[in-house]
């Protein structure tokens, strides 16, 4: 199995890829660490601050040391300078909030999984011309599932992950899942800006075994 395939099925066994931000480096750890300890083997975080890069060299450095099983990802990634950045870097799976060429060239050449944001069928022709095989359908709250349903069909051979938008209750997951998604990204509405201030990890490592549990038993209906 290529590292591609590996990374798209953690991310597709695990059904929810969780996908955060903080300043704070001991913050930003100390969350790795929660939602690691509720289950998460693959994790997003997002390119959204001058303190995300050093952030994340550091969660490498914690991930090798601690939990060498976690994939980690980066998101927002809307240049090849960031890619190849955070390659040099070690990242596992690369994401982007929009279809960038050169990013998918150079990470499929290096056999690297990218997932980048579709909002169109025509996004999405473009970037499976490529090769890219899993698509972030973006934003999901604009979408809907809806959109979901109707493309479905036409794009039989790849996988689909809505981000934005998506709530940790049933009556939303399910829906995301019952349209032929593969996944759901899954950012502030699991780590809430109050639980990162709050410091509350085990609340966060809580809530992560619920979402768990939760598109765990939807899947299996």
């Amino acid at each position: 199995m290529n590292k591609v395939q590996k990374v798209s099925e953690a991310i597709v066994k695990q059904g929810v890829l969780p996908l955060y931000f903080n300043a704070d480096e001991n913050v930003t750890i100390e969350i790795l660490r929660a939602i690691y300890r509720g289950g998460i083997r693959a994790v997003e975080y997002t390119n959204r601050g001058d303190e995300a890069f050093a952030n994340f060299t550091k969660m490498i450095e914690v991930r090798n040391a601690e939990m060498p099983d976690m994939l980690l990802g980066i998101g927002t990634i809307k240049n090849i300078d960031q890619a190849k950045q955070y390659f040099n870097a070690g990242a596992d799976f690369f994401i982007s909030p929009g279809f960038v060429p050169e990013v998918a060239a150079f990470l499929i050449s290096n056999n690297v999984l990218y997932s980048p944001g579709c909002m169109t069928p025509t996004d999405i022709i473009a970037a499976e011309n490529v090769g890219v095989t899993f698509i972030k359908l973006f934003p999901g709250n604009v979408l809907g599932p809806g959109f979901m349903s109707a493309i479905k069909d036409v794009f039989p051979k790849l996988l689909f992950m809505p981000t934005g938008g998506v709530d940790t209750t049933q009556e939303s997951i399910e829906s995301w899942f019952n349209a032929g998604v593969s996944a759901v990204g899954m950012g502030s509405k699991l780590i809430s800006k109050k639980l990162m201030q709050d410091k509350d990890y085990n609340t966060i490592e809580l809530e992560t075994q619920k979402v768990l549990a939760l598109v765990e038993s939807i899947k299996q209906r």
